[in-house]
């Protein structure tokens, strides 16, 4: 397993839903070319109610494509582990929606909320069909790399505090954790430099950084004719955070363990009141993921949406625990809520979906169990070993995941 998701991952999509707005269907061939597709979307583009000029550059864009890109697309997204369709199609083992409460959580209406105002909803349509909302996360995973220069937030205003988090986690959980690497994913910045831009096409078409310039100043061009994405810097770009690992994998790529903090999410839980721990919380949590990648965790006898759910949730305990415990961050009785909201907020109602984090009430309960076991032990000096933690998180598991309906 390369990397874990957390959090939104594919926010384009849902705004694409909001729009009531049917994407051109994929007619890929069993030879891995979509000379078809293109075809398709040609098509598709020259029958639409799109603006004449986001037409004009549309057709400027798929002429610098190669025949194939949807397919090439598709297998960047395997390859660098983006693509969740392992799961897709285990679904025997879905958990029923109807036994359970799931609601909106004030940051899931914050993030319906990001591309209010669009001019030209096909803009955003052609983007994600093109990957354009993935390019930051590229970016990030190929070619960002850890540096004092680094900063986290918009302003860097989390920068110091996240720094100072990372070697805390590194200090707390007995992993070998030297080769972690904590590092910001900024839009703004991959869609203002065409050389920046051009290197990620090439991860996504081939080619080299150089021929795909003049296709890097055509996507730039695209986002800014939509006033609403902010020339990249709309959080929908980053909202997500994540992370990477190539233990045990096969066939690495050369790249190091790393976390991704994406501005969008840092934005969206300084937007519902959780700014102070929010951060830090998601930070643990994805530490969490390393620790499970170490020891090797991520295996069970669960598949599908299930075993999704219960890493998630092992590493929101694992991301508590270390917030809570007196050698960690011993945040005191209202941060340790703000914590455990904070795992809420991104509870998600994907019952069958292979992304499926828990709901709401769930990443709660496992966010508040974990600081009971932190607060209520004896020797609050002593760190529990991450197996043993595993251990008593395992036992809670069928409780944390209990129907709640009524």
């Amino acid at each position: 397993m390369k990397k874990a998701l957390s959090v939104a991952a594919s926010m384009a999509i849902a705004a694409s839903c909001a729009f009531g707005m049917a994407l051109p269907a994929h007619a890929a061939d069993t030879t891995g070319t979509t000379t078809v597709a293109s075809r398709s979307l040609q098509s598709a583009v020259d029958t639409s109610a799109m603006a004449p000029q986001t037409k004009a550059l549309v057709d400027r864009i798929l002429a610098k494509l190669p025949a194939d890109w949807e397919s090439r697309v598709d297998a960047a997204r395997a390859k660098y582990g983006l693509n969740e369709s392992q799961w897709s199609e285990i679904r025997d083992s879905a958990i029923n929606p109807g036994d359970y409460q799931c609601q909106r959580t004030e940051l899931t209406t914050y993030a319906n909320t990001l591309l209010n105002g669009v001019q030209d909803p096909f803009t955003l349509l052609i983007l994600q069909l093109f990957g354009g909302f993935d390019f930051p996360t590229y970016d990030a995973l190929v070619f960002g790399s850890e540096s004092k220069a680094n900063t986290f937030g918009v302003n860097g205003e989390y920068t110091q505090k996240l720094t100072a988090e990372m070697k805390n986690l590194k200090r707390f959980w007995d992993i070998d954790s030297a080769g972690i690497e904590l590092i910001p994913m900024h839009g703004a910045d991959v869609y203002s430099s065409p050389e920046r831009l051009a290197r990620t096409l090439s991860v996504l078409y081939g080619g080299t950084a150089e021929d795909n310039l003049d296709l890097a100043e055509l996507f730039i061009e695209l986002v800014d004719s939509e006033p609403v994405l902010q020339g990249g810097a709309n959080p929908i770009f980053t909202f997500n955070a994540f992370a990477y690992s190539e233990v045990d994998d096969p066939d690495p790529l050369g790249i190091s363990d790393r976390i991704i903090m994406g501005d969008g999410i840092i934005q969206g839980m300084t937007e519902v009141g959780l700014g102070d721990v929010a951060p830090r919380a998601i930070v643990g949590h994805e530490f969490g993921h390393h620790v499970q990648y170490q020891n090797n965790l991520f295996e069970s006898d669960l598949a599908g949406p299930e075993a999704t759910r219960r890493t998630e949730l092992m590493a929101d305990a694992f991301g508590t625990y270390y917030l809570t415990h007196a050698r960690g961050e011993a945040l005191n009785a209202a941060r340790v809520l703000k914590s455990e909201k904070s795992f809420y907020q991104v509870g998600d109602c994907s019952f069958t979906s292979s992304g499926h984090h828990g709901t709401p009430n769930q990443r709660l309960a496992s966010s508040s169990w974990a600081a009971g076991v932190a607060n209520d032990a004896a020797n609050q000096g002593h760190v529990l070993p991450s197996l043993k933690l595993d251990e008593l998180f395992e036992a809670k598991l069928p409780d944390l995941v209990k129907p709640d309906a009524r």
